[in-house]
């Protein structure tokens, strides 16, 4: 495989979904064997839900945050944060993942549309900024309070909310030349959409995932295989 040209003036903007995760070990909830299995998404991810029954809440999100401690950044992260560390402030990372396996990996220029799972955020948004929290809550007892008195919730964007930094994430795309999507279904929006805004942009397209993705037509070009096995080479020294 030919390594991504990417010339001195270029920037690279780089879209990340649940199947750079997935190869890491922490499965997607569209999964048959996902950590959604037994949930149903109107009972522990919609603020529907929190209201309703926040210990079951924060007993499903303990979980996720105790399943992404354990995992490991694949070759995928790595290959992403070496690009970062080869190009400086022209490459941007967009993750739809909640983990932090980008971090551990090293990147640092990154957005997190969908939240954090290791933070959480007043309910009642009474402006304090979101805190780290590793910790797991598995009681009504248990569910952490904000300074405020209200209730804490998970800093993760519930089916129905809007994503985060969505005016940042423009931006960046409108500058990039760029667009690497990786791992990503397709058929979720806005994220979808954004090979789109690149292409008007006039960025390069490419997409890296083991199946075509539903917006596969949007691309320059579709690669598919193991994003852990592709982005070392794709990426490689240049």
């Amino acid at each position: 495989m030919e390594p991504l040209a990417i010339a001195e003036t270029d920037r690279v903007f780089v879209l990340t979904g649940a199947g750079v995760s997935a190869e890491s070990g922490l499965p997607t909830f569209r999964a048959s064997d996902g950590l959604w299995e037994g949930h149903r998404i109107e009972d522990v991810c919609t603020p529907e839900a929190l209201a309703r029954n926040p210990a079951l809440v924060w007993e499903f999100y303990s979980m996720r945050r105790e399943a992404a401690k354990r995992a490991q950044p694949n070759p995928a992260h790595f290959a992403l944060a070496e690009l970062e560390a080869r190009i400086g402030d022209r490459f941007f990372v967009c993750t739809q993942n909640v983990d932090d396996l980008h971090e551990r990996a090293g990147s640092q220029r990154l957005v997190h549309m969908h939240g954090e799972l290791a933070k959480s955020r007043c309910e009642e948004n009474c402006g304090r900024p979101p805190v780290e929290d590793f910790a797991v809550y598995s009681t009504l007892n248990d569910v952490p309070r904000c300074e405020c008195g209200a209730l804490l919730r998970p800093h993760i964007v519930f089916f129905g909310e809007m994503p985060l930094q969505l005016g940042l994430i423009q931006q960046q795309i409108e500058k990039s030349s760029i667009m690497l999507v990786v791992g990503t279904s397709g058929s979720v929006y806005p994220a979808a959409n954004f090979v789109n805004w690149a292409r008007m942009a006039g960025a390069r397209t490419v997409y890296v995932g083991p199946e075509r993705p539903l917006n596969a037509s949007a691309f320059m070009q579709v690669i598919e295989g193991s994003a852990g096995i592709i982005l070392p080479e794709l990426l490689g020294p240049f």
